[in-house]
């Protein structure tokens, strides 16, 4: 009997801090309040779909919206997304554990480092996480060049590494950018390869995108394809991921190697 694929999708909840990354500035309140409306939109799209979840989420962004972070967990994994988006130190790893575990009311296993930068892989076995998953293995310009990495779940200082997919040999990168620049049938094709080569996928995103982010100083390839247009590609993409495995969490995984 084939062994059944697993799609993970992952969710990376933090304060909509872009926009500063290219000079305009965003109040607070806009920035927490641009995620909660994606994420609002992000849980109708996972029940169309009966889609299971790792929540990455900012320590911070969570204080700001309990409740919501734990009608999250009734159904999904959550996870950190550091304390804050836009600053961090190692203290932060254990800090924002603990806070996500008594505001969620999950153990938290999981890491996700704030644009894919490098962990601290000592300091995060230190804190008491299970698992990072901060490595897109790729290479994209002025971001990172992980090609010398592995494409799937890898050990690292005894620490487990669920890397983000991408395909065999080219290492055409499955995640938001991708899929919201490019057509779904190219989505499609190098997923498959990917769930033939590995039988898992990981893919992830972020709530605002599926919020209009048209009026912000953005480069169009991260603006142009946001709101309706991008819940549309979403909603496509996720109709399709349904009939090539079982959605489940980050954990699930590991516990089923």
């Amino acid at each position: 009997m084939e062994p059944t694929n697993r799609i993970l999708i992952s969710v990376d909840v933090e304060e909509f801090d872009i926009p500063e990354e290219f000079g305009q500035q965003v109040s607070l309140q806009e920035k927490l309040e641009i995620s909660r409306s994606g994420l609002q939109a992000t849980l109708t799209l996972f029940e169309k779909y009966n889609v299971r979840a790792t929540f990455f989420v900012t320590a911070y962004w969570a204080q700001h919206y309990p409740e919501l972070v734990r009608q999250v967990a009734a159904k999904h994994e959550i996870a950190s997304h550091a304390y804050y988006h836009s600053s961090f130190n190692d203290a932060d790893l254990e800090g924002s554990r603990i806070a996500l575990q008594e505001i969620s009311g999950q153990t938290v296993h999981g890491f996700r480092m704030p644009r894919l930068r490098k962990v601290n892989m000592q300091a995060l076995k230190d804190a008491g996480y299970l698992y990072d998953a901060s490595v897109n293995p790729t290479w994209l310009p002025g971001r990172y060049n992980n090609w010398h990495l592995p494409r799937t779940v890898f050990k690292e200082n005894n620490t487990w590494i669920i890397p983000s997919s991408v395909s065999p040999l080219i290492r055409y990168p499955i995640f938001w950018l991708s899929v919201k620049n490019m057509p779904l049938w190219i989505t499609r094709h190098f997923s498959k390869q990917v769930l033939k080569k590995d039988n898992y996928l990981s893919f992830y995103f972020h709530p605002w995108e599926l919020i209009d982010i048209n009026a912000y100083t953005l480069p169009g390839y991260i603006r142009r394809i946001s709101g309706q247009k991008m819940q549309r590609k979403m909603d496509g993409f996720l109709s399709f991921l349904q009939k090539q495995g079982t959605f489940c969490t980050h954990l699930d995984l590991l516990k089923s190697r």
